[in-house]
Order: structure tokens, then sequence, then C-alpha cells
């Protein structure tokens, strides 16, 4: 049987830039490669993702894992610049007897970076994969970040992002069977602007020996102003879990 692994904050799996002066590349709110970001959806933008996580061989008993699908809305709801809110849906499938359930919810309020000043920080509260079969479905993941940007002379140095995650310590459990329901969150991302403006790349680690444990690295290509595409891999902390590639498409109305 597949452990519950990945049921992501895929509302929204993708990136957030780091940016240079003059940089376009950011993704869409809401995460980076897997775990939440501070980014949060502008005021009456939508966004919708289209996401497939494809597992490379095997699990440890030997079975294959079946690829599992996301379909994603977000969308901001608070008009203002100095405090935002978004609010999004995801239907998933993939996960066998829990395709029953397949409907999660999640929130975010946020600050975005430099509100208060140039050394502001960005900073975000929010809650994700809040499923609607108790104990099956309803990790209820909580978490709080904050993120900064940093450089050196005209050179950007990337974003740095840090925070703390937890959640539904009955469905969080390591590799046997023990609670490991919380853990760090880290991140590094940044636009290539030496390539182009359109392509972004990030490094980022969710902790715990959970389905959620994992390294992520990934990049992403803007080909439209609303439109980006990202490919991604996972590296799970629990070496009983299949390493997973990313691919999504995210467009922004």
């Amino acid at each position: 049987m597949m452990k519950r692994r990945r049921l992501p904050a895929l509302a929204a799996l993708v990136f957030i830039g780091s940016f240079m002066p003059g940089a376009h590349a950011h993704a869409t709110a809401s995460t980076h490669i897997w775990a939440p970001s501070t980014d949060v959806q502008a005021f009456g933008l939508w966004h919708v993702t289209s996401d497939m996580y494809l597992p490379i061989g095997k699990d440890a008993a030997g079975n294959h894992i079946p690829t599992v699908t996301n379909i994603g809305v977000t969308v901001g709801v608070l008009p203002m610049k100095m405090f935002n809110m978004e609010i999004g849906l995801d239907h998933k499938s993939g996960f066998g007897p829990l395709d029953g359930y397949p409907m999660y919810g999640n929130a975010k309020m946020g600050i975005p970076e430099n509100a208060f000043g140039s050394f502001s920080p960005a900073m975000a509260v929010g809650v994700f994969d809040v499923g609607t079969k108790s104990d099956q479905t309803d990790y209820n993941v909580v978490y709080g970040k904050i993120a900064k940007t940093f450089s050196a002379g005209e050179m950007s140095l990337g974003r740095f992002s840090a925070g703390y995650f937890a959640g539904n310590e009955r469905l969080l459990l390591d590799g046997s069977g023990g609670k490991d329901n919380s853990g760090l969150l880290t991140a590094w991302e940044r636009t290539m602007t030496e390539v182009s403006d359109r392509l972004w790349i990030c490094l980022e680690y969710m902790g715990s020996g959970s389905a959620y444990g994992s390294f992520n690295i990934g990049a992403s290509w803007k080909f439209a102003g609303n439109v980006s595409m990202i490919g991604g891999y996972s590296m799970f902390n629990n070496d009983d879990l299949v390493n997973t590639t990313t691919l999504q498409v995210d467009i922004d109305i």
C-alpha cells in the first residue's frame, strides 16, 4: 500500500521569484516547488494550476506507484497593499481509496517584503491540505514563514526563506509509523537574469520523515506574463518513499 505521500500544498506548487531590479519572471503565489512560500495572490487574481507528480521507480515493496494529478484554483481576496490573503481549493487523484475524498482546501495571510521599509521581510501564516475525511485526508498543515531578498552590490544573491510547520499527528508519520508531524521549512530562489528574466530556479527543504519531508530542486520558465511551466524533482527524507518528478502548468486570470 502506498503511504500517504505527497499530499502537498498543491494549490500552488509553483514558484515565486527572488528578483534583481527589472526582473519579471516570478512564479505564481502560494508555494515554491513543494512547500508554501510567503507570497500571496493579489486581490481578484485567479490562479489555475494543473500538476502531475511522476514517481521514479518502485516503492520499498516493489510496487509501481501511480501518477498523482492535481487541478487547483487560488484567488486573492483582500484589496490591500500591506496585508494580503488568498484562499484555494484542489482536486487531487492517484491516492487509491482516498480518491473518494478528492477536495482539499488552503488559505494564507501575508505581508509582502519591504512593506515597512527596505529591511522588513515578507511574512506569512497559513494552512493547506485541509481534507474532508476525518483522519484520512485532513492533514491540516499549519505553517509560518519569513523571507528576505539579499544582494551584493548590483548582483542579486536570491531570496532566502525559513519557517516551521505542523500537521495532523495521526497522519504525518515516519517510516516506522511514529508521529513525525512537524519540521523546518527552508528555501533559496533566484531569477536567473544573466540567462533570461523568464527563468527561475529554486532549492527547497521541508523537514520531518513524513510524506511531506523532502529536498526539492526545480526551475520555471515564464512563457507569457500569466503563463508558466515548472519542472522539479523531489527526494524524500523517508527512504521508503519513491522520489518524484513534477510537471506543472500555471495560468493567472
